[in-house]
C-alpha cells in the first residue's frame, strides 16, 4: 500500500515538474538551430505562474462553458496520466481496457475546448474549431490501430502492459520488432498531431486565417489561459510517454529507468525541436493525407504481426 502511494506521487510529481520544461526544450532547441539564443527552458513556468495573478476579462456573451473549457482541458489530462506508465514505474490506475478510456479522456478534453471555442460566437473561433475537429477525427483512427498492434504483441488490454511489451523492450529484437517501430513512427506523428506541433499547426503563428488550436483560445485570459497552456504540457508529455515506453528498453532497476525516462522526454523535446526547426508548415489540405497515411501505416504494422 505504501509503495503503491508513493508511486502515485511521484507520477505526479513527474508529471507536473517536467510537463512545462518540454516546452521550453523545444523552444530552446528551435532557437539554437536558428542562431538565436531564445527563451530560457524555464520559460513556461513563469509564464504561467503570472498568468495566475492576472485578472481575467470575460465577455458577456459566452456562457459556463466557455470557463469549463479551461478546467476540463487542465484535468483531464491528470486523469489520464493516471493510466500511463512512465518508464518503469506502473501506472498507478491501471485495468482491462484503460486504453480505450484513455483515448476518450483526451477527446473529452478536446470537446470542452471546441465547446469553449463555439461560445464565443467568433467566426475565426468556429473556423479553428473546426479544423480541430476534423483532424483529431482523422487521428483518432492511427491511436486505435497502434493501440490494437500493441494489444496483440504484448497479449493484454491494459495499457501498462501494452506500453511495455516485453523484458528490455521488444523494439530491437524479436518478430514484432518491425511492427513496433512502425507503431513508435506512427504514434511520433500523432503526437505532432495531438500537440499543434509543426508540420501541422504553428504554435507560435499570430495569423488567424492558419492557425488551428492558438485560434481557438483567442478570447481566454489570466488564469484560465494559464491552465490551457498547462493543459497543453501534460498532454505532450504524455503524447511523449507513449512513444518513449516502447523506445527505451528496461534495465530492471527502477531508479536507472526512471532517470532514462526523464532524459528520454527532454531528448524527444529535442527531435521535435529538430524537426520544428527542418520543416516548414504544412499545407491545411495536406494535412488530412498526412493523417490518413499515419494510419496505413498503423495498419501496415498490424498485417505484419497477424498470422
Amino acid at each position: 500500500m505504501t509503495e503503491t502511494i508513493s508511486t502515485f506521487f511521484i507520477h505526479l510529481l513527474l508529471l507536473f515538474g517536467l510537463s512545462p520544461l518540454l516546452a521550453g526544450v523545444i523552444a530552446r532547441t528551435k532557437a539554437l538551430v536558428a542562431g538565436r539564443q531564445g527563451p530560457p527552458v524555464t520559460q513556461l513556468y513563469r509564464d504561467i505562474w503570472k498568468l495566475f495573478r492576472k485578472e481575467m476579462v470575460i465577455s458577456e456573451t459566452t456562457t459556463w462553458v466557455f470557463r469549463a473549457g479551461p478546467l476540463v482541458g487542465f484535468a483531464v489530462p491528470i486523469l489520464a496520466a493516471l493510466l500511463v506508465p512512465f518508464g518503469a514505474m506502473h501506472a498507478p490506475l491501471s485495468f482491462t481496457g484503460d486504453a480505450i478510456l484513455f483515448v476518450y479522456l483526451l477527446a473529452l478534453a478536446r470537446f470542452f475546448t471546441i465547446l469553449a471555442a463555439l461560445d464565443t460566437g467568433s467566426s475565426f473561433e468556429g473556423m479553428g474549431a473546426a479544423r480541430e475537429a476534423t483532424f483529431s477525427a482523422l487521428a483518432e483512427p492511427a491511436i486505435f490501430v497502434a493501440f490494437i498492434v500493441l494489444a496483440h504483441t504484448s497479449g493484454s488490454l491494459t495499457l501498462s502492459s501494452m506500453l511495455r511489451p516485453g523484458p528490455g523492450g521488444e523494439l530491437f529484437h524479436g518478430p514484432s520488432s518491425m511492427s513496433l517501430l512502425l507503431v513508435s513512427f506512427s504514434l511520433f506523428i500523432i503526437l505532432l498531431a495531438e500537440n499543434c506541433r509543426i508540420p501541422f499547426d504553428d504554435p507560435n503563428t499570430h495569423l488567424e486565417l492558419t492557425m488551428i488550436h492558438e485560434v481557438m483560445v483567442l478570447d481566454h485570459s489570466g488564469p484560465d489561459l494559464g491552465l490551457i497552456l498547462y493543459g497543453a504540457a501534460l498532454k505532450l508529455l504524455l503524447s511523449s510517454a507513449l512513444v518513449l515506453n516502447l523506445v527505451l528498453p528496461s534495465s530492471g532497476n527502477d531508479l536507472v529507468d526512471t532517470l532514462v525516462f526523464i532524459a528520454g522526454l527532454l531528448l524527444l523535446a529535442v527531435c521535435i525541436g529538430l524537426v520544428e526547426s527542418a520543416m516548414a508548415r504544412l499545407r491545411l489540405i495536406r494535412i488530412p493525407q498526412l493523417l490518413v497515411g499515419t494510419t496505413m501505416l498503423s495498419f501496415f504494422a498490424l498485417l505484419l504481426i497477424v498470422r
